[in-house]
């Protein structure tokens, strides 16, 4: 018997399951379906392309103000690094932050650490009923350094959709 999760059901209309395999079939299908091709050929092809001209360079100013926005109190990823720690060694490490960041950018390469994260499934508060699936909730623990490097890519993207008025 599993201690941490209890038996399930797919509705209120199915048995409760106990068997941890079956359970974790449910749950897989549940919060992993697996994709399917999509038929685009109703979709016209782009014709012109547009390219933009993105520095892969990241500044040590751009990493201690991403780094500071970084809210305390969040949950450890697999780095076990805390965001207020991070906060207070940035002035010694931000420079070298800084140059691994960029190196990345330009290369295209990026560590298999920072790709990593772990899922937790918690429960929803105030449900009736935690037997069933809708009752709960995915999190994705990530790796903080990698969240310091999704925040900057994403104020790339954010501007350069501004800059070209990309969206309507």
């Amino acid at each position: 018997m599993d201690p941490y999760l209890l038996d399930l059901r797919r509705s209120t209309k199915d048995l409760l399951i106990d068997n941890n395999i079956t359970k974790t079939n449910i749950l897989i299908a549940k919060f992993f379906p697996k994709t399917r091709i999509i038929d685009l050929s109703d979709i016209e092809t782009i014709k012109e392309q547009n390219v933009f001209n993105i520095s892969p360079t990241i500044s040590i100013e751009e990493i201690s103000k991403l780094i500071r926005s970084l809210l305390n109190r969040k949950v450890l990823g697999l780095d076990s690094i805390l965001n207020k720690v991070l906060k207070v060694t940035a002035l010694v490490i931000v420079k070298d932050l800084a140059e691994t960041a960029s190196y990345c950018f330009a290369s295209g390469i990026i560590p298999k650490s920072l790709k990593e994260f772990i899922t937790v499934m918690l429960y929803k508060e105030g449900k009736k009923n935690y037997s069933l699936l809708g009752s709960y909730r995915l999190i994705a623990l990530k790796n903080t350094l990698a969240k310091v490097l999704k925040k900057h890519i994403a104020n790339i993207i954010s501007k350069a959709t501004e800059e070209h008025r990309l969206l309507p």
